[in-house]
């Protein structure tokens, strides 16, 4: 990604464009041919992203960091209008919701021992107990935790 600030207006590009008003001279094509050195003379620099967590951090506004010569964006951490209690309600929930999709998997072996009395094989059983025993395990974890960047950074998965 590229960037030019033009009278305190930061535009970015996703690369180099081919036509390019320059600060020096305006290009008709062949701009995005140019060498980066060339590229910075006109006024267009990199935009680098940096890492973020985008579950707990968001990133603001890009600006110009003399520093490194580029354009980047700084990381804020997100203020969370939930309480901690609605998002840990909020991610049992989501939890809850995995698990009753994993358990629908195998929920036709429990239709068909119904229907037709056909017993339910002890792996998919077993399988679903330890599906149920994993949900007990991450319920309690999340209801232990007790910062919200926590409850927003929990692996809900099952």
């Amino acid at each position: 990604m590229k960037a030019i600030n033009k009278n305190g207006v930061i535009k970015t590009y996703g690369s180099a464009p081919s036509q390019f008003q320059g600060n020096v001279k305006h290009y008709a094509g062949g701009f995005d041919l140019l060498t980066d050195e060339e590229q910075q003379a006109e006024g267009l620099y990199d935009v680098v992203t940096p890492d973020y967590n985008e579950k707990t951090q968001q990133l603001g506004d890009i600006y110009w960091d003399a520093d490194n010569s580029n354009f980047t964006y700084p990381v804020t951490d997100k203020v969370f209008e939930e309480s901690l209690e609605q998002m840990k309600i909020s991610a049992i929930l989501l939890l809850k919701s995995n698990l009753n999709l994993k358990l629908s998997e195998t929920d036709w072996y429990y239709t068909r021992k119904i229907d037709i009395n056909v017993p339910v094989p002890g792996t998919v059983q077993t399988k679903r107990d330890e599906l149920r025993s994993g949900f007990s395990v991450k319920e309690n974890e999340i209801i232990a935790l007790t910062e919200k960047a926590e409850v927003a950074n929990f692996d809900t998965s099952i």
